[in-house]
Order: C-alpha cells, then structure tokens, then sequence
C-alpha cells in the first residue's frame, strides 16, 4: 500500500511545497519485512536491518523512530540534529540487541537550516548501502549518496567493474551499518533547496533488481508524479523477483514563493554545493 501525504514548510522568504510518497514490501522470498521508513518534513529516512527475524526489523525501526521521535516536525531542522539523532539510533539499535549481531543502514534526506543562516539546504546522509538519488527530466537520475560497502570499494580502486559488482560474491557485504561496531560515521551531502527537485531514498532490495536506467525511465514515465513512481519502482522490483524486502520513499519539492538567489548558491546539477565524506575510521 502506497502512503502519499502533501506537506508545505515555511523556509526563509518562502514556503517548500512538499509531495510525498513512500511504500515498502517484504518482496517475493523474505518471511517478513526488515525495512522500515519516516516520511514526514523535515527528515525522509530509510532504514534496511540485518540480524535475521529477531533484530533486523527491530533495528532499522528503531532507527527510524529514533528520527520521528527527536527531530521536530514541519520546520527546517539543522545538521547537529541530524548527526545526533544518527549518534542516538546506533545507541539504541546496540541497546536493543543485547550483544547479538544486529544493525541496520540507513539513507535520508533532510530540510535544513543553520543558526544565523538564511538559505534553506537539503541534507543528503547515508550509512551503508541504502541510497538517495535525485532526478529531474533534464537531468536524468543521479545518486547522491555513495555504498559503504565491499564492492564499492573494489570499484574505486578499479579492481573491478560495476557490472561486475553485480554478480561479485562480496555485493552483499557493507562496510558500516548503524548498531554495528563502533559509531559509524554518516557520509553528507548540502545543496540548496530551491526550483522543482525529485529525490528517491531506498533500500538495496530496489537497487539490486533494478538498474539506474530503469529506474530513471520510471521516473519519466510517471513524469516525476511521486505515488506513481513509488507504486511502479516497486512493481518493477517484484517483477524482476524481488529476493530482497524493497522500500522507496518518494520527495518531490517546490518553491511556491520564490526566494531570491544569492552568491553561492548552486543548482543541484551544479553539483552539490557542499560534500562532506566524513573520514572512515577503520
């Protein structure tokens, strides 16, 4: 079942109409669902668990409530409490599972703005190998986030292909998830809220049936419409087998007043106006 909400968010010299859609299913072989997902202004997350049926669906849920519980809702939040609230849901995911292995990754998208700012950003941050990708129709689809994972790191040292990534017998494993180890650094992106703007947040069980060309047809098809594309993006995953729970969250954006443009500020396709890879402690 598609859940679609609108939402308008007073930002500084105008108001961000915001249309939301999200879904999640178990898919075609798992027993239960160990995705969970937030999908209300200012913070849109997915979270993908691992730990079986006794921690996976406990952890990435108390991720996301983590979320809903301490960052106030329909207002801009700031970086710090993003990061916070990262820092609380690895706290409580280790909590949870008592010792036992249990973590979940975790992708999100969130409103920001900084004390004595006045620009209004969007906050891209993920852990692990659950994405955000933006798409707009000139542009095309393009993932933000980067995979915390074994692959990917095969991939940037060019050891080996991203077709070959696909069928390689470490695409399973990540490299940091929330709940596991030590605290695990959240890699963020900043870049203005400003225009139209489409994002897609999901979990691997999305990217691992569908490549990026189909999913950026989807999106063309349903001209960016977020619960037609949520609805299709999953169709299109359990069409193709679904061996994977498949979540999407859907954020399609828009400035009903325009603020006015300053120095600095870049579109997305400029490309984002500030990337902050936190360094990787291991």
């Amino acid at each position: 079942m598609t859940h679609g909400s609108r939402h308008s968010v007073v930002v500084h010299g105008g108001e961000l109409s915001l249309s939301v859609a999200a879904i999640s299913d178990r898919g075609r072989i798992r027993r239960i669902n160990e995705d969970s997902y937030l999908a209300h202004p200012p913070v849109f997350v997915v979270a993908d668990g691992m730990g079986g049926h006794r921690y996976g669906d406990r952890a990435s849920s108390a991720t996301a409530q983590t979320f809903a519980s301490t960052i106030p809702i329909d207002q801009p939040t700031t970086v710090a409490a993003i990061v916070a609230a990262v820092g609380e849901a690895h706290r409580r995911v280790v909590e949870l599972a008592e010792g036992e292995q249990a973590g979940t990754t975790l992708s999100g998208l969130a409103l920001v703005q900084e004390p004595g700012d006045e620009r209004t950003r969007w906050m891209a941050f993920n852990i692990g190998d659950s994405r955000v990708y933006s798409w707009s129709r000139g542009q095309g689809l393009e993932q933000i986030s980067v995979d915390h994972s074994a692959v990917q790191e095969l991939i940037d040292e060019g050891e080996i292909t991203r077709a070959q990534a696909e069928a390689h017998p470490e695409r399973n494993v990540i490299t940091r998830a929330v709940g596991s180890g030590d605290l695990p650094d959240a890699d963020v992106w900043l870049f203005p809220a400003s225009g139209d703007q489409h994002f897609i947040i999901c979990s691997d069980g999305l990217t691992k049936e569908l490549s990026d060309d189909v999913i950026a047809r989807v999106c063309a098809d349903a001209d960016g419409e977020p619960e037609v594309v949520a609805l299709n993006l999953v169709g299109a995953a359990l069409e193709a087998g679904a061996a994977d729970n498949v979540t999407v969250v859907i954020v399609a954006s828009s400035m009903l007043i325009a603020t006015e443009s300053r120095p600095g500020d870049l579109p997305l396709d400029s490309h984002l106006e500030t990337t902050l890879p936190r360094e990787d402690k291991r």
